[in-house]
């Protein structure tokens, strides 16, 4: 007992002495906020982003006009090598032109809805029937031969609309934050497997049922994957790849629209519709791009090493992307304008990088780690691989930084619990040893890079935001994007500036692809 209580007397010890160790340069975290609280760009970037390169899902023009802006945008701010860099290949690109549906029978009444990404337009104006098919398992689909033809297609609705008493828009509160920092369990693990081969069950099953109405002559699917008060969620109802099966126009809408529809349906009631869609398949370049820049470095030891920053930069189609993610785009870069509106003189590279292709599969940062430091698949490294110290990663919406993930690596708690004392008074103080998913960090943590993703107050993302027709410049929050623009500023400098590289965690066992 005595030697047990000993040891963890000794590591703690090691812990704090290493925390005072840890430089924080306080007059520069001065400066980045000058900087970055009074003289801030960030919602005029955002703006660019979002109201003027529109939609920007991968592959689309918009995307096309978001990549060319920042990359002359970083330019402008004195960043040099800025440039496109393939990443690899995608598929076709997609985009619509035309969206419109109402209700004729049995009165008049606009709908709210959007195309499905990759699915083709109407060819002009459709009428038809409107059909509601209960489908639970495969077999069920037998019902239906030869009564589908010329029908529009609905089924019943997965979720109800529920009214909320309480605000959609919330932020981490202290118990929130002290729950976040305790180690996750085993539960929550579970019930997320269990939730996944739910989900897949399902997308199975919607595959099933969407070749069928196709097959048996059906004109269009109508759709909904929730939502609530006109606001609805937008994915895929196809693939992307140049040599993907063809399916029919299908668009997603909010939970009331679709919900009338079908309560007349099953009350017997005729509904008639009229649509109309017009779409386009972009297929002169089927490559995916990156937005690279740097602030080069000076030591002439360090200098070949490297801090990355950044976020993906393509968003879904319904709207402007703004909190997924050009609140995360605009973030980053002007938390490098702010270093170089500081005329900063780093000893290690600072890159950003704008990711395509997130959406899909986090396809952007993949192919970036992929061809610049190593496959996860064999764990076969490249030299870059070495050279790399960290890199942080923004994309959980429009709110404040709370802290950071550690990603379970231990070894940078002391070293982030100092560089976060400077912003204590702005609510960021959080450091948890959870890993978190869903993003571009997890490109680097593959291959046993430091990857990181800071904590957000969640605001509206989940309920309003994420992925659906509401996700507009509106919903940003100004005063969290300064917020979150210096405190990236000063962890990137910091990062930069240290005498070592961040410690790693032990490299992963490959990972083969199956």
């Amino acid at each position: 007992m005595k030697k047990t209580l000993l040891t963890t007397l000794l590591v703690q010890c090691a812990f704090v002495a290493f925390a005072q160790q840890e430089p924080v340069d306080l007059d520069m975290v001065h400066r980045i906020k000058q900087e970055g609280l009074k003289n801030s760009k960030v919602m005029e970037t955002a703006f660019y982003l979002t109201d003027v390169s529109g939609s920007r899902l991968s592959g689309s023009t918009g995307l096309q006009r978001a990549n060319e802006w920042s990359k002359s945008k970083l330019s402008e701010w004195g960043l040099k090598n800025a440039h496109l860099e393939e990443w690899g290949t995608f598929g076709r690109g997609w985009e619509f032109q035309k969206s419109y549906v109402a209700m004729t029978a049995p009165y008049y009444q606009h709908l709210i809805a959007t195309p499905k990404a990759w699915t083709p337009g109407t060819n002009g104006e459709l009428k038809g029937q409107a059909m509601l098919i209960k489908v639970e398992k495969e077999e069920d689909l037998a019902q239906y031969k030869g009564k589908l033809k010329g029908k529009i297609i609905l089924t019943p609705p997965t979720r109800e609309a529920i009214t909320s008493f309480e605000p959609d828009a919330k932020r981490h509160t202290e118990e929130d934050l002290k729950k976040l920092a305790a180690n996750p369990d085993a539960e929550n693990n579970q019930r997320n497997n269990r939730n996944m081969t739910d989900w897949r069950a399902m997308m199975q099953l919607r595959t099933k049922v969407n070749e069928f109405v196709m097959a048996e002559g059906a004109a269009a699917i109508l759709s909904t994957r929730g939502g609530t008060h006109g606001t609805h969620f937008t994915t895929n109802g196809a693939p992307y790849a140049a040599d993907a099966k063809p399916v029919l126009p299908e668009m997603e809408m909010g939970l009331e629209d679709y919900g009338r529809l079908v309560r007349l349906l099953e009350a017997g009631q005729k509904v008639e519709l009229e649509m109309e869609t017009e779409t386009r398949f972009l297929t002169d370049d089927l490559k995916g791009y990156n937005v690279i820049a740097e602030i080069p470095g000076t030591d002439k030891k360090l200098k070949d090493e490297v801090v990355m920053l950044g976020g993906h930069i393509d968003s879904w189609h319904a709207s402007t992307g703004a909190t997924d993610n050009a609140a995360g785009v605009a973030v980053m870069m002007e938390a490098v304008r702010i270093l170089k509106a500081l005329n900063i003189q780093p000893k290690r590279t600072i890159r950003i990088a704008l990711w395509g292709g997130e959406e899909q599969g986090l396809h952007g940062s993949r192919g970036y780690a992929k061809q610049h430091f190593g496959d996860p698949a064999t764990m076969a490294l490249k030299k870059e691989h070495e050279k790399l110290s960290a890199y942080y990663n923004l994309d959980n919406g429009t709110g404040k930084i709370r802290g950071i993930y550690l990603q379970g690596n231990d070894m940078v708690r002391p070293i982030f619990e100092e560089w976060f004392k400077p912003f204590h008074d702005l609510d960021a103080n959080t450091i948890t040893i959870r890993n978190t998913g869903g993003t571009d960090h997890l490109a680097f943590d593959a291959l046993g890079l430091p990857g990181f993703q800071f904590i957000q107050d969640e605001i509206e993302y989940d309920t309003r935001t994420h992925h659906t027709n509401q996700d507009n410049y509106e919903r940003l929050q100004p005063e969290d994007l300064k917020q979150a623009s210096v405190i990236v500023a000063s962890i990137v400098y910091h990062t930069a500036m240290r005498d070592k590289k961040m410690p790693r965690k032990p490299l992963p066992k490959p990972r083969p692809t199956t």
